[in-house]
């Protein structure tokens, strides 16, 4: 889903993609644009991941404990467990938007400029 959005985002954005090139912009720095975009997209949907998995250990601890009886029993996401999954999810996002960012890297900038 990250590598057609990233697509989508290619399409609607060639006129963009067109001034960046002619006003000095290299193909690199057309990529890393959308390499950095997929990557902050990345890091949204990790964080927002380990963020429901804290404010979902709540209620299922709560559950849990009245199943069971046992008081003292606990369920949390280790911090660097937390790391890891985030940077698992920057990684994916990040090799899914690798062929959408040579697509708009590789965009003619005077045939990028006429499209409309």
């Amino acid at each position: 889903m990250i590598g057609i959005i990233t697509y989508i985002s290619v399409l609607e954005r060639t006129k963009e993609i067109g001034i960046l090139r002619s006003i000095g912009a290299s193909r690199r720095d057309i990529a890393r644009v959308f390499n950095a975009e997929t990557l902050i997209v990345g890091l949204a949907a990790g964080l927002m991941g380990i963020l429901v998995t804290v404010l979902l250990n709540i209620p299922i601890t709560l559950l849990v404990r009245r199943l069971t009886g046992i008081p003292y029993l606990t369920s949390l996401l280790p911090a660097f467990s937390g790391a890891v999954l985030v940077a698992i999810s920057m990684l994916l996002t990040l090799v899914a938007g690798l062929i959408p960012s040579r697509i708009a890297s590789g965009k003619d900038p005077v045939v990028a400029l006429r499209s409309e």
